[in-house]
């Protein structure tokens, strides 16, 4: 017999798609002669059920995955400027995208008033770009392992390509250096 895993309104990791969800509705199925449900899916509003081992609950979520970026993601705020009505254009009405990149909902990317309502797709664009950068970030360093772990073997286009991840992980790694003290008195 299946047992439910996630309650409704819990908010999950959808591996395949790669995304934060919630819990929509518990879809259990039953078949005649069995007291409990034989299988339990979970609809997460992503246009199909997912069964329990293709989601993780937030607290599961490996943090050797994504080390201190597996927490990025996109919630939706209240769009205060506007009444819902008033913004029937832009992709998600009454709302915009807030890229948060903490476990407690802190930090991250927000988009001022008058530039979402300008141009609302492309800051919905970023919001999404910004949101998998750790996950892009990942697949540039399994690229550069793979070329590092077989340089022989890597075709030319891969060797170019993790010269070009190189840079950019220097760039990342680099950090502004302090300002000198001035010795005025």
């Amino acid at each position: 017999m299946a047992k439910t895993v996630f309650q409704k309104n819990q908010r999950v990791w959808v591996e395949s798609v790669g995304c934060w969800a919630t819990i929509d509705k518990i879809v259990p199925v039953w078949a005649k002669g069995f007291d409990e449900p034989v299988r339990v899916t979970y609809d997460v509003g992503l246009n199909r059920e997912f069964q329990a081992h293709e989601l993780k609950a937030e607290d599961k979520v490996d943090p050797q995955e994504g080390g201190l970026t597996s927490n990025w993601r996109i919630l939706r705020a209240r769009n205060k400027w506007q009444q819902e009505n008033d913004c029937a254009h832009h992709p998600y009405p009454g709302t915009y995208p807030v890229v948060v990149t903490d476990a407690q909902d802190w930090g991250g990317w927000r988009t001022p008033g008058a530039e979402y309502d300008r141009d609302p797709h492309k800051m919905e664009y970023q919001a999404r770009l910004i949101a998998s950068a750790p996950r892009l970030h990942a697949i540039a360093r399994e690229l550069l392992t793979l070329v590092a772990d077989n340089p022989e073997d890597a075709p030319p286009a891969l060797t170019g390509l993790a010269q070009k991840i190189v840079a950019v992980e220097r760039y990342l790694q680099e950090s502004p250096a302090a300002a000198p003290a001035s010795d005025e008195d």
